[in-house]
């Protein structure tokens, strides 16, 4: 699988629809900064690994791609729900990354603040990587039209 990066996903969304992006992550981090104000910044870190602008996301996406399959003259809603539940799916693989340099970070720190974070950062690509390698490996092919099985398609829908 290679990774591309591609900005024409952009056009699909509408200016308010950024705004509300930006508003729920911006909202989320306030709320995060008077909770580690008030309960200590240990507390406050637990919640810095909240997906801000998940919520929002899963929605937009939703929406997105069922008006994609309107304008293309299909019932979409099922694409839709199948969009948002990788997204999901992708955000729980991440915060399993998260948990990962947390605690690589957590233990380490005291010793050596630079490298803490090294070895942090290298658990969380490692956790990442291994977390979606064996979620992609341990789905069950899907039965196909005909009888015969396959395993999902590179973006997670059959």
């Amino acid at each position: 699988m290679i990774v591309k990066v591609s900005f024409s996903s952009l056009k699909d969304g509408r200016w308010y629809e950024y705004i509300i992006r930006f508003v729920l992550g911006g909202a989320a981090t306030v709320v995060t900064g008077v909770i580690s104000s008030r309960f200590g910044a240990s507390v406050g870190g637990v919640f810095l690994a909240l997906p801000a602008i998940f919520c929002a996301s899963a929605t937009l996406i939703q929406k997105h791609e069922e008006r994609r399959k309107r304008e293309a003259g299909l019932g979409g809603e099922r694409r839709g729900q199948q969009a948002a539940a990788l997204d999901a799916a992708g955000a729980a693989l991440g915060s399993l990354g998260m948990a990962a340099f947390a605690l690589a970070f957590w233990l380490l720190v005291e010793r050596q603040t630079l490298m803490a974070f090294a070895i942090a950062l290298g658990a969380w690509i490692a956790m990442s990587i291994a977390a979606w390698w064996v979620w992609r490996h341990s789905r069950l092919p899907r039965a196909r039209a005909g009888g015969k099985s396959r395993r999902s398609t590179s973006n997670g829908f059959a």
